[in-house]
This record gives C-alpha cells, sequence and structure tokens, in this order.
C-alpha cells in the first residue's frame, strides 16, 4: 500500500497515512473526513550504484562521514 500525504481543512493537521487509494482518509487528529490529497515527492531509486557513489562522495565532501563504516572511512585522504 502507497504512503500519501494529506492536509485536514476542518483542524489545519497535516499527515501521512499508508491506504490504498480507494479509500476514504479519516483525519487522525480529529476525525473529520475532510481530507485533501497534498502533491507527494517521487523518491529516487536507491538501486543505481553510479548516482549513490556520487551521493556519498558529495556527502563525505561537505563533512558528513555518518553513512561510513569505520573500513570505508580509513581510506580517505586526510
Amino acid at each position: 500500500m502507497p504512503l500519501y500525504s494529506f492536509h485536514c481543512s476542518a483542524c489545519d493537521a497535516e499527515t501521512e497515512l499508508l491506504m490504498r487509494s480507494d479509500e476514504a482518509a479519516i483525519c487522525p487528529a480529529c476525525g473529520s473526513d475532510k481530507m485533501e490529497r497534498l502533491p507527494s515527492w517521487v523518491a529516487p531509486d536507491m538501486k543505481m550504484e553510479k548516482n549513490r557513489r556520487l551521493w556519498r562522495a558529495k556527502a563525505a565532501a561537505e563533512g558528513h562521514l555518518s553513512n561510513y563504516s569505520q573500513k570505508e572511512l580509513s581510506t580517505f585522504k586526510k
């Protein structure tokens, strides 16, 4: 089932709901059915090895090294 983002016009809450597209959305905050589905971002395909390497290299160049193992960290030039 897909994850959809909604905005409740009754209580002004925003939430994500895991549901089928033919189901009616109910606001978990107030119980209203006045939910408007929001546009969502498309998730990039993380299986693309080339993109994953580029993004990790960019993060490393910016100093974000938390996604690297100790073995990988030892290969970086200091």
